[in-house]
């Protein structure tokens, strides 16, 4: 018989990408992709990070600045292979495919230029709405408060504005089916199609969170850390996104990890902005998430090993 099912951390992650899903297990990554004629196509590669196994990488505080590099970059990897199977000239998806040194070198340019457009959108733009209004308002803590406030609701109303985007309603399906996966999987049960669609399509770790609490984090960090140098202000707030992205990173990295009412209600905000970025998936979504998953995750020896289904087969299973 299982153990009680509870949620168990089991490692993987991923992301949607069009028409597809990544999910990612240690260092070794899988892309599924439905094909324009139907077909699913299933890619397995490793991707060790920018600073492979080195210790430093690893420590507190520090690992969540890399981790986030990294999941830019394996994202941008990720999300220009899934494209590429619905380029219309064959010709030129196969010269693009050869020229990987000009592939890298561009999506080094666009992972830089994707950083550089989130530090002005959600840190420096709040920053200049509030000094503006800093002309009217004497109080150095109102002041402070206005500019977090302007943080969260220009972040809030980003999110809101691209998911009523008509084109990327199938992207947050698949990011559904790709949560609907991993709680399948760590509620302790077999990842079948008809388990996988009754599963939540929130997931704690899920990036939105992530961000959500970047914003969240970075209103709290700048209410505390004042100067008075205009320059100095403005260094500040690009010199602590690091700090910030890797206390954030800490933060749902224990909201992954544990299932008490502290780290549920911290991570209420983070799943209730989910409801925007994850849209349910059809039961072919889910195949292709499902194709994804077991390229890189042996689920059947996980349940056996966290929720003893020691005396269980899944042969049976329909999938």
């Amino acid at each position: 018989m299982a153990k009680k099912r509870q949620t168990q951390y089991s490692g993987i992650g991923g992301q949607a990408v069009l028409e597809g899903v990544m999910m990612k297990n240690k260092s070794k990554y899988a892309v599924a992709v439905r094909k324009p004629d139907g077909d699913i196509d299933v890619q397995v590669e490793e991707y060790k990070g920018i600073c492979g196994e080195k210790t430093f990488a690893k420590l507190p505080l520090i690992r969540g600045v890399f981790a986030f590099i990294d999941s830019l970059i394996l994202g941008m990897r990720v999300t220009m292979h899934s494209a590429s199977f619905y380029e219309e000239d064959e010709q030129e998806m196969t010269k693009k495919a050869s020229e990987s040194k000009s592939d890298d070198i561009m999506m080094g340019i666009t992972v830089v230029f994707a950083v550089v457009l989130a530090v002005a959108l959600f840190m420096l733009l709040p920053f200049w709405l509030s000094n503006l209004l800093g002309k009217y308002i004497r109080n150095a803590s109102l002041i402070a408060i206005l500019e977090g406030f302007f943080r969260i609701v220009i972040f809030v109303g980003y999110i809101v504005a691209i998911s009523l985007m008509k084109d990327i309603r199938r992207l947050y399906m698949y990011h559904g089916a790709e949560h609907k996966c991993i709680n399948c999987i760590e509620r302790g049960r077999p990842l079948t199609i008809k388990n996988v669609m009754r599963s939540s399509r929130q997931h704690k770790r899920c990036g939105t969170s992530f961000l959500l609490f970047v914003v969240l984090v970075s209103v709290i960090v700048f209410f505390f850390i004042r100067v008075d140098n205009m320059a100095l202000k403005l260094v500040l707030r690009v010199l602590l996104v690091p700090v910030i992205a890797g206390i954030s990173y800490e933060i749902i990295r224990l909201a992954g990890r544990s299932d008490n009412m502290v780290v549920r209600m911290i991570s209420a905000p983070g799943m209730w902005m989910q409801r925007l970025t994850t849209k349910e998936p059809d039961e072919e979504m889910v195949k292709v998430a499902i194709s994804s998953v077991e390229a890189v995750f042996d689920w059947r020896e996980y349940l056996v090993e966290t929720f003893g289904y020691e005396n269980e087969t899944f042969e049976d299973e329909n999938l």
